[in-house]
Parts: C-alpha cells; sequence; structure tokens
C-alpha cells in the first residue's frame, strides 16, 4: 500500500503520496468486517471517484476521523523518535554559528535537511491534535 519505499512524502501543504496514505489510513482503521467486504470488491475500483476529488491538503488532514488521526500522529511521533536529535537541538545548532561552521559542508546540509523534515512533521502534529 505504501510503496516501494514505505514511506509517505508530506509537504508544506499536502500529503504528496496521497493515495498511498488515504488508502492506507481507511484500510487500517476498518473494522475486520469492513476489510472482509472491503477485500471482496473488485480490485478496490469502487473509491477511485472518491479519492480523485479529495486531496489530503494540511486542512483536510485536520478533520480526518479520530481513529485515522490518532494512528497517523502515533506514526508521526515514531518517525521523530528514530531521529537522533530534537528540533530544538537542531535549531539551537543552526543558529550556533561557531559550531555550525565547524561542521563539513556535507553535515550542513543533512542538518537542514533534518530539520526541515522535522518541521514538516511537527506541523502536522500540530495539525493532528
Amino acid at each position: 500500500m505504501v510503496g516501494e519505499e514505505g514511506a509517505f512524502v508530506l509537504g508544506w501543504d499536502e500529503v504528496l503520496t496521497e493515495e498511498e496514505l488515504s488508502v492506507t489510513l481507511k484500510v487500517l482503521c476498518m473494522s475486520e468486517e469492513e476489510f472482509k467486504e472491503y477485500k471482496e470488491q473488485d480490485g478496490w475500483e469502487d473509491d477511485s471517484e472518491e479519492e480523485e476529488n479529495s486531496t489530503l491538503s494540511n486542512e483536510a488532514l485536520s478533520r480526518l476521523k479520530t481513529p485515522c488521526k490518532k494512528l497517523l500522529y502515533d506514526s508521526v511521533l515514531l518517525t521523530l523518535e528514530s531521529y537522533g536529535a530534537n528540533l530544538k537541538a537542531e535549531q539551537d545548532l543552526l543558529n550556533n554559528k561557531e559550531a555550525y561552521e565547524k561542521l563539513s559542508r556535507r553535515e550542513q546540509q543533512a542538518l537542514h535537511v533534518r530539520y526541515g523534515q522535522k518541521r514538516i512533521l511537527h506541523q502536522l502534529l500540530e495539525l493532528l491534535q
């Protein structure tokens, strides 16, 4: 359901892999009976028109049903836990010119990427509360 890499791609304004996230949340939040019924449908085609008309913008994410919001919220927390440092520590390093300049160019770029990823994840946590 989540593609080859097993991850969802989030941007500042919307989910970039919205179809995968939408289907995954829908399936994971189904009861066993709903899942059996959904699985028996031919290729899960009945929802394609509905899903084409809905985008997972940040606003739409904040309106998800409670079980889906909780699942996504918990997933974001797990993802954030996988990072070594928290957002504040990364921000402090970015703001400390002396410490930042001691990093190699590659470490500086990695810091910017991690910091940006964490900011997006924290934004998502706020939307899901």
